[in-house]
């Protein structure tokens, strides 16, 4: 288990180094090319150091033969763990303007979630944040960080809310969301927030970038109880998939090859138990009507 930072500078070191080699450049001439020293090229392609957008730009350019997607993705990669200022796939890092207010923790999922081309997560308790309304997005704020002054709630929620773009973005990330029912029926807010919550989920089941499927409760036990997560995929960038596991007190990233099989695997076994997309919908707009 990892953090997310070490995850991504180690994964974008190994791509870069596999361009370098397909090049047919020592590290010591990809260094002269771009006016280096040679340990910086070291230090990136093992992960110890990170790289900025326009360092990783430069590289691309001397190793040659880089498809635009790739290379979006790669300066993806490297733009989360950058300052501010920096850009992902999907615009600036915008988040970063919050770093007096947001856990380091966050902070790297949020650049995780802008730079992925799809996300897989379970949700056992409370609607994904990136199908929150406003409303519901303040209850859950306040009933998880009970005491917070209203500044921090709102400025939380408008994180929150902020997020979301990326479900309309060129491209956007394409989510795969199944619910357990509990999330349904769990009045949070009060029930005009969640028939406002629950109508948002069936506008938005609508996308065709967003599959939401509930899991029943008639399922019984299943493999989702262990705890909710989220797989974000990167394509074209080898072994990049990375799971989190949100705790309440950290986030834990799992990038190794089997622990990525097993969650695929799961994600795919719970998607099979859970209702199909419209049938799911259904059942969530008649529970709006009764709420």
């Amino acid at each position: 288990m990892q953090h997310g930072p070490s995850v991504r500078r180690r994964k974008l070191g190994e791509e870069l180094r596999a361009l370098r080699d397909r090049s047919g450049l020592t590290s010591g001439e990809a260094a002269r090319i771009v006016g280096w020293h040679q340990s910086k090229i070291s230090r990136i392609e093992t992960g110890r150091s990170g790289v900025k957008p326009e360092d990783v730009r430069l590289l691309l350019d001397a190793y040659g033969g880089v498809g635009a997607q790739q290379r979006a993705l790669l300066e993806a990669l490297s733009a989360s763990a950058a300052g501010p200022g920096a850009e992902t796939g999907r615009g600036p890092q915008w988040w970063h303007d919050y770093r007096g207010l947001l856990p380091q923790e966050y902070r790297d999922f949020i650049s995780l979630e802008a730079g992925a081309r799809s996300a897989r997560t379970v949700e056992l308790s409370v609607v994904p944040g990136l199908l929150q309304t406003p409303a519901y997005a303040r209850a859950v704020t306040r009933a998880a960080l009970g005491g917070l002054p209203e500044p921090k709630v709102d400025a939380l929620v408008d994180v929150r809310l902020a997020r979301q773009s990326v479900l309309r973005t060129d491209p956007p990330l394409e989510l795969s969301a199944v619910l357990d029912e509990a999330v349904l029926r769990r009045q949070i807010g009060g029930p005009g927030v969640m028939a406002e919550q629950l109508r948002s989920l069936v506008e938005v089941a609508r996308l065709p970038q967003v599959r939401l499927q509930v899991l029943p409760f008639s399922v019984g036990g299943h493999l989702g109880l262990t705890g909710p997560f989220v797989i974000f995929s990167f394509p074209n960038i080898a072994d990049l998939d990375v799971v989190v596991l949100d705790h309440l007190t950290s986030s834990l990233y799992l990038e190794r090859k089997e622990d990525l099989e097993a969650y695929s695997a799961a994600f795919r076994t719970i998607q099979a138990h859970a209702l199909p997309p419209q049938d799911s919908s259904d059942l969530i707009s008649a529970l709006a009507d009764d709420a």
